[in-house]
């Protein structure tokens, strides 16, 4: 019950992979951490209502032996390992470990209220009863825990989407490690690519080799993918460095599972819901873990916050729009967002409407004849981005990104830019590293974008929350008036 070997689900998938949030070990170690503390928590004031009475009424020194409990367990419990991945997946294996902790934190507890003279002050049935209640409570959050985890991931909500590129004898192995790993109940397969695929084994452990690395790199676009694993032999060093370099542009994680390569490539060892697979990560997703929420409710938050703050601001524009010329208030344009999907982008209208979609973006010039009087303003002031408020809550943009191209452009600068793609492994924003740097405005020459891209690019490498901030107070300062605005 505790390891079940079907929670696996390494069964290839036909058609685009569904959506799927992945956990790894990191995000599970976190989350039992929380509710190990509630548990002990709860469990002292069910002991409290049981010996003594109403917890509402509860004196301070029952509050400060909870509050040594649940903090003494967050570091016996690691000192223990009983916060390691495979520790959480088999709670059955770890009940006696789990009691120990327990009765080590009551102990210290007891010594410490003898040392400063209080023990005398505690009911010493409402410590027994608060041991037993926290060890079953403790138990039964492990329990309940891996309970859902394992409902979840049998459906593939939970579980990580792995694709693996290499159909020789490497992959082989790692096909048969991943299905016999019971420490790695979250990964399940969902292609295996291989630019060689006349020489290699067409199909493993019944998964089909699909296609070469354009066909993954194709797959991954269209697909969520969370990691991709590199099996190649030894002495392909040239093709891995090749196949590393293009995999920099996919939101995922990169692993290397093949002899010395650890000597070429700056590694960390490879992530516990993996189990004690011989692998090594050389690419790290921008986003991953924790860091997924942090991003997440930045943006849900401030955006809900800006748009309060300048909804008046919206309705004057938009009026002032809808007053000087005819036509939409809102100019919408398909873009390139996360991971190569198109999204549609909400910008004010700074342009004369004459009913027509043009076949090819043009970018707007100085003196452009095109742009309204309020349009002039407004994309000089940068309020034409203000509706992208709205992508941002909606989910399709972010408050700081690399900014969105139109899909034309996108396909221009991919051809002539290597890297370019990388710039789609967060989310676009309506300000970015390259715009407080001063990359705004008409990208007229090569050598412009490509000063974009390696900006987007860095952002993309040093993402975090500090960085974010840092840019949007630039922006404050510097991103809203734009001289090479037109």
């Amino acid at each position: 019950m505790n390891k079940p070997a079907d929670i696996m689900a390494t069964t290839q998938h036909s058609g685009k992979v569904g959506t799927n949030y992945p956990l790894s070990s990191p995000v599970i170690i976190g989350l039992f951490s929380i509710f190990d503390t509630l548990a002990i928590a709860i469990a002292g004031f069910i002991a409290y209502k049981i010996v003594i009475g109403n917890p509402f009424y509860m004196r301070d020194i029952y509050y400060f032996a909870m509050i040594f409990a649940f903090t003494s367990f967050f570091f016996i419990g690691r000192y223990a390992g009983l916060y390691t991945f495979s520790a959480l997946m088999s709670p059955g294996m770890h009940l006696i470990r789990i009691a120990g902790a327990v009765l080590t934190i009551f102990l210290l507890l007891m010594a410490l209220g003898f040392s400063i003279s209080i023990s005398e002050e505690y009911s010493r049935v409402w410590l027994y009863s608060y041991f037993l209640i926290t060890v079953a409570s403790l138990f039964t959050v492990r329990l309940t825990g891996f309970g859902i985890i394992y409902f979840f991931a049998k459906k593939g909500v939970f579980s990580r989407n792995i694709v693996i590129f290499g159909a020789g004898e490497q992959t082989k192995r790692l096909v048969t490690l991943l299905n016999d790993s019971r420490r790695a109940p979250l990964n399940r397969i969902v292609g295996i690519f291989d630019d060689r695929k006349t020489r290699g084994s067409t199909e493993i452990e019944g998964l089909e080799v699909q296609g070469n690395l354009k066909d993954m790199m194709k797959f991954c676009r269209q697909n969520n993918v969370d990691d991709v694993i590199v099996a190649l032999p030894w002495n392909a060093d040239e093709r891995q460095s090749h196949l590393v370099s293009k995999l920099r542009e996919l939101p995922a994680h990169v692993h290397l599972v093949s002899d010395l390569v650890g000597f070429r490539f700056p590694n960390k060892p490879s992530p516990d819901h993996f189990g004690n697979l011989p692998m090594i990560e050389v690419v790290d997703s921008p986003l991953s873990d924790w860091s997924v929420m942090g991003k997440w409710l930045e943006d849900r938050i401030l955006s809900t916050l800006l748009i309060l703050i300048f909804g008046p601001v919206l309705l004057c524009v938009a009026l002032a729009i809808k007053l000087e010329s005819r036509g939409p208030v809102l100019f919408k344009q398909k873009r390139y967002g996360y991971n190569n999907h198109v999204f549609e982008i909400y910008k004010f209208r700074s342009m004369y409407h004459n009913g027509e979609v043009p076949k090819k973006t043009v970018q707007a010039t100085k003196d452009d004849p095109r742009i309204t009087r309020v349009g002039k303003f407004i994309r000089r002031t940068s309020l034409d981005e203000l509706p992208q408020l709205f992508n941002v809550f909606l989910g399709s943009m972010s408050l700081v990104g690399p900014r969105p191209h139109a899909v034309d452009h996108n396909e221009e600068y991919s051809a002539l830019i290597d890297g370019y793609f990388a710039r789609h492994r967060m989310k676009p924003g309506i300000t970015g590293w390259a715009q407080v740097n001063g990359l705004r405005g008409e990208t007229d020459t090569l050598e412009k974008m490509e000063s974009r891209v390696e900006y987007d690019s860095y952002y993309c490498e040093h993402w975090s929350l500090f960085f974010d901030l840092k840019i949007l107070v630039m922006t404050a300062f510097v991103g809203f008036l734009n001289k090479n605005a037109y």
